[in-house]
């Protein structure tokens, strides 16, 4: 099974948390709780279906939204239905998706079914609507069942016209023997319906449809929605509400108001993890597509050269964009200029049109294919999938080019999802017809994020301009590292300004340029800062009110883009290495990781009281509240049928709810012999001390499995903090003979950052060409503290170059170990003289809490064990002595 990426843990981790939360409170409390945890702040949850959650995680393309989907079916069916046999609805935008779909999750082989059988084994059926028929009741609550559907085979007002809606009587033992009260809100057979279905007669007028969309009201299924903004109308959400979802998980790259997105992934996260190729080399050709086409031709063979030097076998591939009918470089007229004038044979050459499929049943990733060409018109057909494609040559213009980002998309994805040795081969090319790089970067910029899920400030650095094609030696020709000049800034107005009273530097800066939508106003890219930022003061005053937030947006834009093509990752520089805290443990160094701290606490979980003290089981009629460490977890009646409470002896037996949650509770620091004494010991506490019956146990097996991990959580906390603090002055930094191989590495590409900084201010030191979750101004319009702490660190002369330090990104981020887990200080700096500088900031209301008073307990001993190359500053808006961050800074670096 593929390991899950990082970004794709954290996103259905927040998912789970999600879901989980909405049990013991409502909906829209809970989504909120899970922004706030993200320093997202004024976003809302709609409610599209009540009290039924419904929410979006947005992935970039490329990022692997199906294979979340796949995962996110078994970690909803636990946190909402308290199921291991759940059944979902599988909805996909089209019916070519349906059965590309289809046919992955009903493949043995295919990584998205060996996601549902990491967590179901065989009990997995996938079916679509016309088989879903030969699922009996007794498959229900046994097997996990994904049925995957189009959207539209639900989409309809009139349901007498889709079969999902008709009456079959196979569906018949489905529905044997329902309580009233569950089919109060099932469709019942209508006149329509008679008019439809010759079979049935008036006396069948009332009765419960035995239909698929009945049968998946009763069965509540999670939903899942691919491509999930596709559809956003009223017909779509009351269609969705007929099924009676338990919840909905909507993914796409780019969602619409009204999405509720949980979750965004960030496009420096899929860098960082190896799933793409960015950044993106953009090369313009003004004079036509035979000049955009040679060069996409010389682009692969220099790229071809590159990779005889991999280990892997990967063969470039250029995807050419042909003008459709009508235009000069068609279809057979490019095919025709590549074998004659370009000498490309034959053979290594396949179109991809509507009518002409020449890719058919050929695996591109075979080293016996010759293909290196694929023409097409408009976008290749959905789930297209070859990760050797690398240049997109579109002789199509780039503003009437429509498919341009579905076919930059194919380009996007990194062969086996690793880097390649050679530099050139992380990267994506681009060709494209266009009368400068500014408007064919724009453009770009523009698809990649109305259509590709990306952020526009994102963009800055991910797209930058080709160097002149080197015809012979070298690497110049794939987009080396050779730093071009500074872009001028294009700041594009509904009308010109009035420059008259403009100071006089500033005017010899601007060229304005009269345009059919208004006026451009463009600088030259090497002015200073000081100019750029009288520039917006003055262009934007001299706009109308509504149009000042997009001169901001369109400056902000073009400071990112300087920033990126300054940032020393961007150059080919290196950050230092930075040493981590080492322990020697049985005559061997060793960072000190989480399991070095589970293993200093050296302690036994049957040493500890066996208690689950705040749990909980509040039981009536129709419901039970369970009450796991004080929060109440509500659970939704459920006939007792699906419960499966009392079908078999064995499904109730104390050994098999034993066994069950030596699954659900395994622990990797915990022998299994001992977990399961452990259990054995507490079940039989459970039941014979506090009173609980076995049924009520297994009906509330899930919350006792949370319940059970929080306990052991809490136990082994106590002996690490206990292990954690004896051992402290233990630690120490590495010698400088042992540092390659006890310190972390900040590696240009490989920073995950998320909710980019977007401020006026231009930080001109930090390593990376985007800075992560860092904000100019609070709600209340003061300066942030971090973001003082930030320019105090850019600001100072003994710093060469800094790093905002992403928090919970262990492989891309540098930490210190604490009693629980890791800390990750808010910023690392690299000074002029060598050494390595660490700042952890805490503003008043945290400076002397525990976790902040641990903290500067750490980072101390990683100061005073390194023999002076590393620093810790514990940073605070105001020191004991009055000095601001500036001057605690300063102080630190004497």
């Amino acid at each position: 099974m593929l390991t899950l990426k990082t970004y794709q843990q954290t996103a259905l981790g927040t998912l789970t948390q999600f879901l989980t939360d909405t049990r013991s409170k409502p909906v829209a409390d809970a989504y909120a709780a899970n922004l706030t945890g993200q320093n997202r702040i004024g976003e809302t949850y709609q409610a599209l279906f009540g009290d039924v959650p419904c929410v979006c995680l947005r992935v970039p393309t490329g990022g692997g939204k199906t294979i979340m989907a796949a995962h996110a079916v078994a970690m909803a069916g636990k946190a909402v239905l308290d199921s291991d046999a759940p059944i979902a609805l599988w909805l996909t935008p089209s019916d070519t998706i349906r059965t590309q779909t289809l046919e992955a999750l009903s493949n043995a082989r295919h990584p998205y079914r060996q996601a549902l059988a990491h967590y179901f084994g065989d009990r997995v059926q996938v079916c679509d609507l016309e088989s879903l028929q030969t699922i009996s009741p007794h498959d229900v609550g046994k097997a996990a069942i994904v049925i995957v559907a189009t959207i539209q085979s639900f989409n309809v007002s009139d349901t007498a016209k889709r079969n999902v809606y008709s009456f079959f009587e196979e569906l018949a033992p489905h529905f044997d023997n329902l309580p009233p009260h569950l089919t109060t809100d099932l469709e019942k057979v209508s006149e329509a319906d008679l008019q439809s279905q010759p079979f049935l007669t008036a006396k069948d007028l009332g009765r419960v449809k035995y239909s698929v969309a009945n049968w998946m009201h009763l069965q509540s299924p999670i939903v899942i929605v691919d491509e999930a903004h596709n559809n956003r109308t009223d017909r779509f959400f009351k269609s969705l509400g007929r099924v009676n979802p338990s919840c909905v998980v909507e993914m796409t790259a780019t969602p619409v108001p009204g999405n509720n997105v949980l979750y965004h992934v960030a496009a420096a996260e899929l860098k960082a993890e190896q799933m793409i190729k960015l950044p993106i080399v953009l090369a313009e050709h003004p004079q036509g597509w035979r000049e955009c086409l040679r060069d996409a031709v010389l682009t692969r063979d220099r790229l071809e050269l590159a990779a005889q030097r991999e280990t892997d076998y990967v063969r470039p591939i250029v995807l050419v964009q042909a003008q459709p009918k009508g235009g000069e470089a068609v279809v057979d007229v490019v095919r025709q200029h590549l074998i004659e004038q370009e000498r490309i044979p034959e053979n290594q050459i396949a179109v991809a049109t509507g009518t002409q499929k020449e890719l058919a049943g050929i695996d591109l990733f075979d080293p016996a294919t010759t293909i290196r060409y694929v023409i097409t018109v408009e976008a290749l057909k959905e789930g297209w999938d070859c990760s050797f494609a690398y240049v997109l040559a579109s002789l199509q213009s780039v503003n009437s080019s429509k498919d341009v980002e579905q076919l930059l998309g194919r380009v996007l994805r990194m062969p086996y999802a690793k880097n390649r040795a050679q530099d050139s081969l992380n990267r994506a090319y681009a060709h494209i017809v266009a009368d400068n790089f500014a408007q064919a970067a724009a453009t770009l910029k523009d698809r990649m994020v109305q259509n590709m899920g990306f952020e526009r400030l994102e963009t800055a650095s991910l797209i930058i301009p080709q160097q002149p094609l080197q015809l012979t030696g070298g690497e110049g020709g794939a987009g080396g590292a050779a730093t071009p000049a500074l872009p001028d800034c294009h700041i594009d107005l509904p009308q010109a300004p009035d420059t008259q009273n403009w100071p006089k530097e500033l005017k010899q800066a601007v060229r304005v340029m009269q345009t059919t939508q208004g006026a451009t106003v463009l600088l030259n890219g090497e002015v200073s800062n000081e100019i750029l930022a009288q520039a917006e003061v003055f262009i934007s005053n001299a706009m109308p009110a509504k149009a000042r937030e997009k001169v901001k947006e369109q400056f902000d834009a073009h400071r990112a883009v300087r920033q990126a093509m300054r940032a020393p990752a961007q150059l080919g520089l290196n950050f230092a290495s930075i040493p981590q805290l080492c322990l020697s443990l049985d005559g061997h160094l060793e960072v000190v990781e989480r399991e070095t701290l589970s293993a200093l606490g050296d302690w036994d979980l049957l040493d500890h009281p066996v208690q689950l003290a705040r749990f909980s089981i509040t039981e009536t009629i129709n419901s039970f509240e369970i009450d796991v460490n004080g929060e109440k977890v509500k659970w939704r009646h459920i006939d007792a049928q699906q419960l499966l409470l009392n079908e078999t002896i064995s499904h109730t037996s104390q050994q098999d709810l034993i066994r069950w949650l030596d699954v659900e509770v395994r622990q990797s620091d915990i022998g299994q012999a001992q977990i399961q004494a452990y259990l054995v010991k507490m079940v039989t506490h459970l039941i014979a001390d506090r009173g609980f019956t076995l049924t009520a146990l297994v009906r509330a097996r899930f919350q006792l499995a949370q319940a059970l991990n929080n306990e052991i959580g809490r136990v082994r906390g106590i002996a690490m903090a206990r292990g954690f603090q004896g051992r402290l002055m233990d630690m120490a930094v590495p010698g400088v003979e042992e540092l390659a191989h006890y310190s972390f590495h900040y590696h240009p590409g490989q920073y995950p950052a998320r909710q980019i900084y977007q401020g006026s201010y231009e930080f001109s030191k930090h390593f990376y060409p985007v800075i992560h979750d860092l904000r100019e101004k609070t709600q209340a319009g003061q300066v942030a503290e971090e973001f003082r702490c930030a320019q105090a660190i850019d600001a100072n002369t003994k710093v060469k170059q800094w790093v905002r330090n992403i928090e919970r990104q262990e492989k891309f981020s540098f930490w210190l170990p604490t009693a629980t887990d890791y800390f990750y200080p808010d910023f690392v700096a690299e000074l002029t003289d060598g050494r390595v500088l660490a700042v952890e900031y805490k503003g008043e209301p945290y400076r002397t809490n525990d976790d902040s008073r641990e903290k500067q307990q750490v980072g101390h001993q990683w100061e005073q064990s390194s023999d002076g190359r590393c620093l810790f500053l514990f940073a605070v808006d105001r020191d004991e002595v009055g000095r601001d961050v500036f001057q605690q800074l300063e102080h630190k670096l004497t």
